[in-house]
């Protein structure tokens, strides 16, 4: 468990490759991708969710910061105000469209993790990806709008660890206002981004892009 701190522990040699490779591999994404989830809310043979949209909120952040977990790949998601409980997680990558990838429509019920970013509990962003629905239906992220700012999001790990996040700012925007510095940009401090997808369906995908963005907790 980590414990408030605002001092950075010293880092090893193998630690800072890693980060430094890091840091390139979101300077690039930032070079590329402009855009939020596209392959969600398709038209299918399923009935799609309801049109969802929810009240842009956050709160201040935490002048202090938990120290940060050591690598460890996620391996689920359980966010118990929304009813998730995933027990698996895909990867994701940045595909040959320089477009963040989705979990494909037959896993609409695992979330995925950007395996160009930190894993969930170290320093900086870490993002995962959840369908709110797709051409087969209702997906994971089905009860977003029961989210609220200072709900938990609970990132089971590799390492029999679990990364404890607090919702500090829920966003909905338009997909082409998508804010990818704001999402993918460098911070210093353990963070999570979850993104889904909202609004109305738009030529056969959803319009917006809904964001929780959340702080370490322990």
């Amino acid at each position: 468990m980590s414990t408030p701190t605002d001092y950075e522990p010293a880092e090893t040699p193998a630690a800072r490759r890693r980060h430094t490779t890091r840091i390139a591999a979101s300077a690039a994404l930032l070079a590329t991708l402009g855009v939020g989830l596209i392959a969600c809310g398709q038209g299918g043979k399923g009935d799609p969710a309801p049109d969802v949209k929810v009240h842009n909120a956050a709160t201040t952040q935490a002048k202090q910061a938990v120290a940060p977990l050591k690598a460890s790949k996620p391996t689920g998601l359980r966010i118990p105000s929304a009813g998730v409980d995933a027990r698996s997680m895909l990867d994701l990558s940045v595909g040959a469209d320089q477009e963040l990838q989705v979990p494909p429509a037959d896993k609409a019920d695992e979330p995925g993790w950007w395996t160009g970013g930190v894993t969930p509990g170290e320093k900086g962003p870490a993002v995962i990806v959840a369908h709110y629905d797709t051409a087969n239906g209702p997906a994971l992220m089905r009860n977003v709008a029961k989210i609220k700012v200072g709900d938990t999001i609970e990132v089971p790990r590799a390492d029999g660890s679990t990364a404890t996040f607090k919702v500090r700012e829920i966003q909905q925007v338009d997909k082409k206002d998508f804010p990818t510095n704001k999402v993918y940009g460098a911070t210093g401090r353990p963070e999570l981004r979850l993104l889904t997808c909202g609004g109305p369906i738009v030529g056969g995908h959803r319009s917006d892009n809904i964001i929780l963005f959340a702080d370490l907790v322990s």
